[in-house]
């Protein structure tokens, strides 16, 4: 993992949600929404309910927001029920992206994903046609700025909790999980008082692409900025090593 920190990543997608809340809490919301629908509306009872809570927080969204989504999709039985549907497909140069959405409306969602491939240069593929390139794997990250805790210390929680792997980047600790694993980890952190800048179950590259030409990059972002305000689309997975 090393090489390949994902904190300036998520610094930066924070920047731009600080100008696009609206996108992150309905990403959220959806979340909410069908992880009380498939556990009930107890965090204590549904771990899919307590990680989203989590992710919810760290992307600042008031608790009064958190309990008023709970609230509604525990007490609207009539409340729209969200379809997960997953795309594959190839950017420039072969870069290999999944898409993630969750949709009250197939047709709709397939058409923007089309679009937003087409319009960078890209192509929607058929299922598993990249998602062998990537491990799906729980993965948490630590602002050193927003951590006191002894590195080894650190390290032994997340280890003793069930972690895979324990990262040490120059402003970040990384660390990486099982999919099963994902929410024993992230509790254990999160008991010790642990700030965590992202903790999510995400798609891990096996391999990566490089975008050399300015041509092909500008590609990219178009595919990815057209991803990121389609408010269908959860998470956008690729292998472009930015």
């Amino acid at each position: 993992m090393s090489g390949h920190s994902k904190f300036a990543n998520i610094k930066h997608r924070k920047e731009k949600n600080d100008s696009a809340k609206g996108k992150i809490f309905t990403v959220i919301g959806r979340e909410l929404a069908v992880a009380v629908k498939e556990g009930g509306s107890d965090p204590a009872n549904n771990s899919r309910l307590r990680d989203a809570i989590a992710k919810a927080k760290a992307n600042n969204m008031p608790n009064d927001t958190i309990d008023r989504g709970i609230k509604k999709a525990a007490g609207d039985a009539n409340s729209v029920n969200y379809e997960t549907i997953t795309y594959e497909g190839y950017g420039p140069n072969g870069v290999a992206i999944i898409v993630d959405t969750l949709t009250d409306n197939k047709n709709r969602t397939a058409a923007n994903v089309r679009s937003a491939f087409t319009k960078g240069g890209g192509n929607v593929g058929t299922p598993g046609c990249v998602s062998f390139l990537f491990d799906r794997k729980g993965q948490i990250v630590i602002d050193k700025e927003e951590c006191d805790m002894d590195p080894d210390e650190l390290m032994m929680i997340a280890l003793e909790a069930g972690a895979e792997d324990f990262s040490e980047e120059e402003d970040s600790f990384e660390v990486i999980t099982g999919q099963e694993e994902f929410s024993a980890v992230r509790e254990a952190l999160e008991k010790a008082g642990i700030a965590m800048a992202g903790a999510d179950v995400t798609m891990i590259p096996q391999t990566w692409v490089e975008l050399t030409d300015e041509e092909s990059i500008k590609k990219m972002n178009r595919i990815l900025d057209l991803l990121d305000v389609d408010d269908d689309v959860q998470a956008t997975y690729h292998n472009w090593n930015e």
